[in-house]
């Protein structure tokens, strides 16, 4: 389907998709805030757990890069072919995030008990349909820029930073729902659980390297496209 209005549907899709997960992670966190009110939790302490899962930020991520390649798309000038380097930036550390959220997911956590604020639709948006849909944009969409191998370093800025926050963070939140005094997102960066600092230290390692594996086949896709395509983007 590679015509001159292939551009133009893809971009239509990824409004679709950037919808989809919007619509995703709006639920679930209304669901979460309700039923931390129905419960008598902290709701201010519900809402900043909320947001440091790890799958809500690349699923925020995942959403404002495809808005912005859509608003892009839109209000290009007519001889522009690909997206301005902020946008490629992006979408690759969208990709990236993403890609790893569904496999870490599917691999690790997929079957752990689910909470009582849990949504399945909206669970299967975030770790399922959103990886699924930043991949096949990856290979598909035709309007991705290539990008310089250090975007590599600025796709790693996000999870690093996410990872001290999040190993900081624990120990001082009481975790709302059962009053324990710690809380992490996920079994494998609780130091508490029967793995303890090592287990948590062997995780962050494979998922480090996972990450600057990723990224970089994502850089390398990217660039790999952009070379060997010749594809009109005119609407």
């Amino acid at each position: 389907m590679r015509t001159r209005t292939w551009p133009t549907v893809w971009s239509v899709l990824r409004l679709i998709a950037a919808a989809l997960m919007m619509s995703a992670v709006v639920t679930q966190f209304v669901t979460t805030v309700r039923t931390a009110i129905a419960n008598d939790r902290d709701v201010t302490t519900t809402i900043a757990n909320f947001f440091s899962f790890f799958t809500i930020l690349s699923n925020i991520v995942g959403v404002l890069a495809l808005l912005a390649a859509v608003i892009w798309f839109w209000m290009r000038p007519s001889h522009e072919e690909r997206e301005p380097a902020g946008v490629a930036l992006g979408l690759a550390a969208a990709t990236t995030y993403l890609f790893i959220t569904g496999v870490v997911y599917n691999l690790l956590l997929r079957g752990y008990p689910t909470s009582d604020d849990h949504v399945a639709w909206a669970n299967e948006i975030v770790h399922v349909v959103a990886p699924l849909f930043l991949l096949l944009d990856l290979f598909v969409a035709p309007t991705r820029r290539a990008l310089p191998w250090r975007a590599v370093l600025a796709i790693l800025a996000v999870p690093i930073l996410w990872i001290g926050y999040t190993l900081v963070r624990g120990p001082l939140v009481i975790d709302p729902t059962d009053g324990v005094a710690f809380w992490y997102p996920y079994p494998f960066l609780d130091p508490n659980g029967v793995a303890g600092w090592g287990g948590v230290g062997a995780y962050i390692v494979g998922i480090a390297i996972a990450f600057v594996v990723i990224g970089a086949l994502v850089v390398w896709v990217g660039r790999l496209r952009t070379r060997s395509a010749r594809v009109p983007v005119t609407a």
